[in-house]
């Protein structure tokens, strides 16, 4: 297993978040690439519909876009969202986890944020990566794998 890069980011409050601060419980870091967007919408609000399995499994979200602190309030007030997205506009998360990317927009090559998952273990360690998140599917994939890892 690889140790998680621990950035230290603002919240949508203005407040610095540290992934050390998480220490002692799994954390799913999933990657966005905007705010209100409709599949970055899909994602988070399927966060939020089914945060009480994801705390019963002793999990904390965080999501991380580019978009500003600013935009984030927006987007949790609009969406009613009831976990914590960071600001990343240097890129230093999206980069250090591998996840600014060259993809396809409108038949151009463009570089952006990946829709990406990460499942971190109590001790900081990355438990699971997924690639090419589906929006609708990625909290049925952290909930399947956090399952399975119980019934080991």
């Amino acid at each position: 297993m690889e140790k998680a890069y621990d950035f230290t980011l603002y919240d949508s409050e203005g407040n610095a978040v540290s992934l050390h601060d998480f220490l002692g419980q799994k954390v799913v870091v999933y990657f966005y690439p905007k705010d209100s967007t409709p599949g970055c919408t899909k994602q988070a609000c399927s966060y939020r519909d089914h945060f009480a399995e994801l705390t019963a499994r002793n999990l904390k979200v965080i999501g991380i876009s580019k978009d500003s602190v600013t935009s984030h309030q927006k987007f949790i007030a609009k969406q009613n969202l009831n976990f914590t997205l960071l600001s990343d506009p240097d890129r230093i998360a999206i980069e250090a986890y591998g996840v600014w990317q060259e993809k396809m927009m409108y038949g151009k090559k463009v570089m952006g944020v990946a829709r990406t998952t990460f499942v971190i273990d109590e001790q900081g360690m990355i438990l699971k990566r997924f690639d090419k998140v589906k929006p609708d599917q990625d909290v049925a994939q952290v909930l399947a794998l956090i399952d399975s890892l119980k019934a080991e």
